[in-house]
């Protein structure tokens, strides 16, 4: 317990970071004044501290003291990461510590998972004599759509220490779906993987009272939009789903006219491999066929973006050991996801090169049904203070143990 007593010791600073980094959100990989608060936090702390050359990163390495003296280059290396950007939502939720951002707005809690990390830097500074490794801290930008963890793997965050890590571990809070404080695993498949459509429906523009003097692309857009659904529950095993959303359609300027082109845009999520590359084939051809029945032309571009987020079975379980060790052994403060979520995540790109897992918390208000409460990303979304030294006594634990362990063998 003395691990948890010592992070609750931090409570007050850590809501105040929370606070701050909440008043001051940053969209995106330029985060100045984000990442000016994470320098100042670490700040005297004794790390080895770097900046990113196209992004605002921090990646900073703490050297740990315990164990026998081991040749350079084979200690033990844990990395923790903490993502900071915020998104484009204008905030309604009415807090004291409310984004001062127009526009602008922590909406999915990377303030916290932030000010958990700074947590866990702070108490691991001062427990160095019992840390058997060393600790990469990686402060990220640009996880909302940005692919920041790319920028950072290409810039050598997972080399920091002067050689590859050996684990990763990353935290992420929600405003729903679990009870309070209640952490959240899976080991293997955790997340989908997010890639994105942009579609052009190239036809001939023309009076609204005689299309057939036109080649309508608004008509055939919209037939194109309905066959996705059909098509993802006719050549797709449902047991093995894909999701197809269009978020945007766009056509036209006024309601007589049949403009020449119609748009749309949409996210495809998918939760193996082998769906993932037949979405990259079927998609195409579906909507050329529409296009081409109809007499018309049309632009598909599929961009691929985050990888699955996969989870490696053994780090999961020592994850699970390290919450059990913390909170209890009565599974009141952990439970396992019976199934995937359809969320995606940049840290996907760390776990593809290094064996670890991630690790959700609920952050839901005390007292607040979980079921019903706004999600992440809702200008609603409400997250509590109560669950960050939590989150960073976990940081913390995960590194101590798992550099003891690595050390021991």
């Amino acid at each position: 317990m003395e691990l948890i007593d010592e992070a609750r010791g931090l409570q007050d600073t850590l809501v105040n970071w929370r606070h701050a980094l909440h008043r001051e959100p940053e969209i995106g990989l330029d985060l100045p004044r984000t990442q000016e608060k994470v320098l100042e936090a670490i700040d005297g702390l004794g790390f080895e501290v770097s900046t990113g050359t196209d992004t605002t990163s921090v990646t900073a390495v703490l050297r740990g003291e315990a164990g026998a003296p081991a040749a350079e280059g084979s200690r033990p290396v844990v990395l923790l990461r903490a993502d900071m950007d915020a998104l484009p939502v204008q905030e309604r939720t009415g807090a004291e510590f409310t984004s001062r951002i127009d526009g602008t707005m922590h909406a999915c809690g990377h303030d916290l998972h932030t000010s958990m990390l700074l947590g866990a830097a702070t108490l691991l500074a001062d427990q160095r004599h019992k840390l058997a490794g060393d600790v990469v801290f990686m402060f990220q930008p640009g996880e909302e759509g940005f692919d920041g963890a790319s920028v950072m793997v290409r810039e050598g965050v997972l080399d920091a220490a002067g050689r590859r890590a050996d684990a990763a571990f990353g935290l992420h809070v929600f405003s729903s779906m679990a009870p309070h404080g209640q952490f959240v695993t899976r080991p293997g498949v955790m997340m989908s993987a997010s890639d994105g459509l942009f579609v052009t429906v190239r036809g001939a523009g023309g009076h609204g009272s005689a299309p057939h003097a036109a080649k309508d692309p608004v008509t055939v857009a919209a037939e194109m939009v309905l066959a996705l659904q059909t098509m993802v529950t006719r050549q797709f095993d449902m047991f093995d789903p894909c999701v197809v959303t269009v978020g945007r359609l766009a056509a036209g300027a006024k309601r007589n006219v049949i403009p020449d082109t119609a748009e749309f845009d949409a996210t495809i999520r998918t939760f193996s491999e082998a769906n993932r590359e037949r979405m990259q084939t079927a998609i195409p051809r579906l909507l050329e066929g529409i296009a081409h029945a109809h007499g018309l032309d049309v632009d598909v571009r599929y961009a691929a973006e985050y990888p699955l987020t996969v989870t490696d079975q053994a780090e999961t379980e020592f994850a699970e050991s390290a919450i059990a060790e913390l909170f209890g052994h009565d599974g009141g403060r952990h439970a396992r996801l019976a199934q995937p979520l359809s969320g995606s995540e940049d840290f996907s790109r760390v776990l593809a090169e290094v064996p670890g897992s991630f690790i959700g918390l609920s952050a839901v208000p005390a007292g607040v049904d979980h079921r019903t409460s706004a999600f992440n990303h809702s200008p609603f979304a409400t997250f509590d203070d109560g669950v960050l030294s939590d989150g960073a006594a976990l940081y913390a634990q995960l590194a101590l143990t798992k550099t003891a362990e690595l050390a021991a063998h």
